[in-house]
């Protein structure tokens, strides 16, 4: 199946999911199970039959199983099943999910697809309301289907665990902040979220780090209320807003669309980033106020992009 290109209207709140699914043996805790899970199709380059890999014994990781050559890449593939720790029933015919993102190429090995799913992120839910037998590290939402949950998973955390230079260096900030700053950050991914408290701090900033657009978009109102009430300016809170582009129940278009359409908040300079920031992607940033767009990879260069336009609005 080749990557479908699906045009969202930008600040809709929409996102394109392809529905997998990794089957579990009948074993002596229970019957055979199917485990359902979901990814940005955006991020799907293809879909191609496994070429049964057998894991190498001299692989660093259990669920390395090798490299297979495609169009112009060599990928990786990645058993999905044991980096999440579990049994995987052994069919005839399993898959490979080819993704690209974070400028990374990459084959997950899973037992079969179902279909694509439109949902808007309010229908997203929080995986914290549910119990998971995973990582919370790696489930970034649930959705809701007639007889079943798909759990989404946060596949850059798969990656960067298994690579931890993927994300830059964040022991040196690349820039660091002649006063502190005051920036909102939300982020559905833990471990985004752990990088990014430790390169802002370490760049002077203050911050406020959240899980989604609508906990920012919480927060912000709060902020409105508290400098009216004091008769301060906005930027006496917040100078900057720093959000992921894909995020349960309100996405960083969405909250950028907002944010320029509040007289109070419009003013804030926005960075929107994302793993898979394309032509057609950058355009919609623009389309909704962002001020810069970055890649995941080149999250490291944050500080230095955030204090340039906070520096640059204190002057207008």
């Amino acid at each position: 199946m080749a990557k479908t290109e699906i045009l969202l209207e930008t600040g809709t709140n929409e996102l394109e999911i392809l529905e997998f699914y990794i089957d579990l043996p009948e074993s002596e805790d229970g019957p055979e199970e199917r485990c359902h899970f979901g990814v940005n199709v955006a991020k799907v380059m293809q879909v191609i039959e496994s070429p049964q890999l057998e894991h190498p014994e001299s692989a660093e990781h259990p669920c390395f199983m090798g490299t297979i050559p495609l169009r112009n890449h060599i990928l990786p593939v990645l058993d999905l099943a044991v980096w999440l720790g579990m049994e995987r029933k052994q069919n005839k015919y399993d898959i490979v999910i080819v993704t690209e993102f974070s400028q990374t190429v990459s084959g997950f090995q899973v037992s079969g697809v179902t279909e694509i799913h439109r949902v808007g992120w309010q229908q997203v839910l929080s995986p914290d309301k549910f119990m998971s037998s995973f990582d919370d590290s790696c489930i970034v939402g649930i959705v809701e289907r007639e007889d079943r949950f798909i759990q989404l998973l946060d596949l850059e955390s798969i990656l960067a665990d298994l690579d931890p230079t993927l994300g830059g260096d964040f022991d040196a900030p690349s820039a660091i902040a002649t006063e502190a700053y005051n920036a909102l950050v939300c982020d559905d991914s833990p471990t985004i979220r752990a990088m990014l408290e430790k390169s802002l701090g370490k760049a002077n900033f203050r911050h406020t780090i959240l899980h989604n657009g609508e906990q920012a978009q919480k927060a912000l109102k709060q902020i409105k209320t508290v400098a009216k009430q004091e008769n301060r300016p906005i930027r006496d809170f917040v100078e900057i807003v720093i959000s992921d582009i894909e995020m349960p129940l309100m996405d960083g278009f969405s909250l950028a669309k907002w944010i320029r359409e509040d007289p109070d908040l419009q003013d804030l300079p926005i960075i929107l980033y994302s793993s898979i920031i394309t032509n057609e992607l950058r355009h919609k940033g623009e389309s909704v106020g962002a001020d810069d767009q970055i890649s995941k990879p080149d999250l490291h260069l944050l500080p230095e992009k955030a204090i340039k336009l906070i520096e640059r609005k204190n002057t207008q």
